[in-house]
């Protein structure tokens, strides 16, 4: 079988390229260079009147006129032409007077005139393709002979071959085939001789005819001529073998003149490509064991180079082309077989391998190790030098164990896992995190890639290695700050979760308990003094808690001014008790800074049947309830606060009801003249009527109602209706201003000034008809725009009241900085004004006040007459309250206040 391994090799090869179609291709190839050489010249028996740029140029226009062509006729027979052909279509009429001097013409010729016939596709892709014969006229047939001018390019592009006619009705013979008189319809078409010189072919321009030229006329006499275009212009080009493009008459006059020369050519068929195949096979197998490989290879060059001579050689003496494509293939297929059958390829191929490893291996930035059996190093890169320390030559035959930490042999603990990792090639082992040993001794994060191979001598293992000592460090730094909070450094609140989780998974042993701390007003402290001062504020709190903390507990930050704790259940009460007892008398240093904060404090012990989730949210509850109850004690989670959160998002729920079904009212409570008792004003006050429960009070959803998301939507449905309201008793003659209570929501998510302008326009209600009342948690929020939003919407002469005046921290720095109109006194100082003489001081300090500033003055909460008496006495001028009238609905409050305009 090795002994014919070479020929099976090149008869595979050459199959394949009779496969791929290369014999065809090769045989045009071989067939168009030999017409290089010898050339011929053209016989001269044949001429070519050419239609070129000149002759268009003298006669102006395309179509020409066939008089012209009726007259070259004339002149072609005076100068004695023996036949005319001409490769012109005339298919279609023209001028009728031109045709009749054409067929007159061809009359007098005397059937020495051959016209063009010729097939074209007609039609589209839609309604279909068909064949159409283009002939000439009835009239100009009856005195010419036809002929057939079309020629066929083959895949390439190229024309090679020529038809000797073709049957379109009935057998009508080529141009080429007429003028040599060659009608055989059964003839194959054959190669056209491109050898045959065109610059020996006689040609004379159609003007110089048509003007009668003695020279030109003397040149055609006694020749058959073709009368076709040339122009580039008229475009009848076609391209032929080597690279030549010639115009189509040029083209029949070839095929001519091979058929004029006996040069028809006709190409060898398949038996002899097949009997020299088989030929230089035997040839082949017999000189195998008889020659060097040298030898053959020259016999193969020398056979190849003869048959290409004899080919040629056969082709100049007679019109045969031999095809030696196949024969040139299959010596090829040998040239390779021999090159195959000498080089050790699979030596070849692992030299190419092993310089493209070096290549790579030597310009990785990563160590590359190779190892044989033993662990020793038989390959060295520089990135594995810069790693460890040791050159190339001190590195290699050194165990590689004595590379890694605590490994003095091939049995360490460290190579047995390279070892393991390598021969399992699993995806869990075959990255192994390491430590390596430099040659300083120092030890390092060393990542390795383990792979292994069978070699020539035994088991050979290859590692990637890289320092990962700064990996490392960055690894460990993305889990702190994936675990921390970047600021103080406690834990972050995800790691907390996970670690309560972890506490829940474990079992048996007690779970800690979780201690929620909030820093009171915290947003205050950073809206005042800057987001800086917030920041350190923060990180000396998270300080001082870790010093409050016992070892075992873990701190964290839970949200932006919430912190969180776990501690053991036994130390849980002791810890809040501390936190809350030195936060409540110490205040915190931080640069030039002391702030003494407040802290709400809420904490849970984990119950039986409780979750993580579980714990950490009643935690939260329990510090809700402290920050609502503004208790400064720690509070502890009771079932209570559960139940009471799912009932106010129960109320939320029956809200959003209320506000899509209407069942949300304005009542309206009278606002008077203490001097008079005239009613001068009403405060719109909202009320819900439940279907259900009735008129729910106020008390019991206004709060909820102010925290929730339809804080804004409620609060914009009670100033537009207010507005309306306002409004339609102003058309009725008993104009009455009406103070509405604005809420938080409307200066934070809104563009108040925007929608007091928008109501104002639509219902035409008089500004100084409307009044808003804000308080001071309203003011507090964000009081630039507040003071902004106020001004234009007093600029607009709508009145604003600061209402529960006296209750909060900043009220008389608000009176400076905000555009008031009037004062609201709250109840809380009105109620016990007769009893308290405190509140009657504060009373009298605030009314002397706001009057001093401009403001004009309502006292709430008026229950009797001798209270609204001492108010008038002190000089406040308006009152509010139940002895003047209870909210009401607007009809009734109509009735009562509106038509007498006085309380009673």
């Amino acid at each position: 079988m090795t002994l014919y391994r070479p020929h099976l090799v090149a008869f595979g090869l050459f199959a394949l390229a009779w496969l791929v179609g290369l014999p065809a291709a090769l045989a045009d190839l071989i067939g168009d260079k030999r017409f290089l050489w010898p050339q011929h010249p053209a016989s001269e028996t044949i001429a070519l009147v050419e239609i070129d740029a000149p002759s268009l140029a003298r006669i102006g226009v395309w179509p020409w006129p066939r008089r012209h062509h009726a007259k070259l006729i004339e002149q072609l027979e005076a100068a004695g032409v023996t036949d005319i052909l001409f490769d012109v279509d005339f298919s279609a009429r023209s001028n009728p007077a031109d045709d009749v001097a054409f067929g007159e013409a061809l009359a007098k010729a005397g059937g020495s005139v051959v016209l063009a016939a010729f097939q074209q596709r007609a039609g589209d892709l839609n309604r279909g393709v068909t064949l159409h014969v283009n002939r000439p006229l009835p009239e100009f047939a009856a005195h010419s002979w036809s002929a057939v001018v079309n020629v066929l390019p083959e895949t390439d592009g190229l024309v090679r071959r020529y038809s000797l006619g073709a049957r379109i009705g009935e057998f009508v013979p080529s141009f080429g085939a007429l003028l040599v008189g060659r009608h055989d319809e059964q003839s194959p078409p054959f190669r056209i001789d491109f050898s045959i010189r065109t610059d020996t072919v006689p040609t004379v321009s159609y003007s110089a005819v048509l003007d009668g030229e003695p020279q030109a006329l003397a040149r055609l006499k006694g020749r058959k001529v073709i009368v076709a275009g040339t122009a580039v212009e008229l475009g009848d080009r076609f391209n032929v073998p080597n690279g030549r493009v010639i115009p189509g008459s040029m083209l029949q006059l070839l095929a001519a003149e091979s058929l004029l020369q006996g040069r028809d050519l006709q190409i060898t068929g398949l038996p002899l490509s097949i009997a020299g195949t088989l030929a230089i096979i035997a040839a082949m197998v017999l000189l195998w064991l008889r020659s060097s490989a040298r030898r053959r290879v020259a016999i193969v060059l020398w056979t190849a180079a003869a048959l290409e001579i004899g080919a040629l050689l056969i082709q100049a003496r007679w019109p045969v082309i031999v095809d030696t494509s196949s024969w040139h293939l299959l010596l090829g297929a040998y040239l390779i077989a021999i090159a195959l059958h000498e080089i050790d390829l699979r030596g070849l191929l692992r030299g190419i391998a092993e310089r493209r490893f070096q290549r790579i291996a030597m310009s990785l930035g990563d160590g590359l190790v190779c190892l044989d059996d033993q662990g020793r190093i038989v390959f060295w890169n520089p990135g594995a030098a810069r790693i460890f320390g040791y050159s190339e030559e001190e590195a290699l035959d050194r165990s590689f164990a004595a590379c890694l930490a605590d490994s003095q042999d091939f049995a360490s603990v460290q190579f047995i896992r390279l070892r393991d990792a390598a021969a399992t090639q699993s995806v869990e082992d075959h990255v192994l995190d390491l430590v390596g040993l430099r040659r300083t001794g120092e030890r390092f994060a060393l990542e390795a890639s383990v792979s292994s191979w069978q070699g020539t001598d035994g088991r050979q293992f290859g590692l990637v290695l890289r320092d990962i000592t700064v990996k490392q460090r960055e690894r460990e730094r993305i889990r702190y700050l994936a675990e921390h909070d970047d600021l103080t450094g406690l834990l972050n609140r995800h790691t907390l979760g996970e670690r309560l989780v972890a506490e829940f998974e474990k079992g048996g042993a007690p779970v800690s308990a979780v201690v929620m701390i909030g820093i009171d007003r915290f947003h205050h402290f950073s809206d005042i003094h800057g987001r800086e001062f917030g920041d350190q504020l923060l990180v000396a709190f998270a300080e001082r808690l870790r010093a409050l903390m016992p070892p075992e507990a873990e701190a964290a930050r839970f949200a932006d001014d919430e912190f969180a704790l776990l501690v053991p259940q036994e130390r849980a009460a002791a810890m809040v008790d501390s936190v809350a007892h030195d936060f409540g008398s110490a205040a915190l240093v931080f640069g030039e800074w002391r702030q003494r904060v407040t802290v709400r404090i809420g904490y849970a012990v984990p119950e039986p049947g409780w979750s993580a989730d579980h714990l950490i949210g009643n935690a939260h509850l329990a510090l809700e309830a402290a920050i609502l109850t503004r208790e400064e004690q720690p509070i502890g989670f009771a079932i209570a606060m559960r139940d009471r959160v799912a009932s106010q998002l129960a109320l939320e729920a029956e809200l959003r009801i209320a506000l899509e079904k209407n069942q949300f009212e304005l009542f309206y409570q009278p606002q008077v003249l203490l001097s008079d008792r005239s009613v001068i004003g009403a405060e719109a006050l909202i009320r819900w009527r439940h279907p259900v429960r009735g008129l729910v009070p106020p008390g019991q959803f206004i709060p909820l109602l102010n925290n929730s998301p339809l804080s804004d939507a409620v609060a914009n449905w009670v100033l537009a209706t207010a507005c309306r309201q306002s409004r339609r008793w102003q058309m009725a003659g008993t104009p009455i201003r009406v103070g509405v209570n604005l809420s938080p929501s409307q200066l934070q998510d809104s563009d108040l000034q925007d929608t007091v302008a928008a109501l104002l326009d639509q219902t035409g209600l008089a500004p100084d008809l409307l009044e808003l009342e804000v308080t001071e948690d309203i003011l507090i929020e964000d009081a630039g725009k507040a003071q902004k939003t106020f001004r234009e919407i007093r600029a607009r002469g709508v009145k604003i009241a600061f209402d529960d005046f006296g209750t909060g921290y900043g009220s008389l720095s608000y009176l400076k900085a905000f555009p008031l109109d009037t004062l609201k006194i709250d109840q809380t100082f009105v109620r016990q004004l007769l009893n308290d003489s405190g509140d009657a001081a504060i009373v009298r300090a605030t009314i002397d006040l706001g009057l001093s500033l401009g403001l004009s003055i309502i006292a709430e909460g008026i229950e009797d007459v001798e209270t609204a008496d001492r108010l008038k006495d002190m000089g406040c001028e308006e009152g509010q309250g139940y002895h003047f009238g209870r909210p009401l609905p607007a009809a009734e409050f109509e009735q009562l206040f509106l038509a007498g305009r006085r309380v009673a």
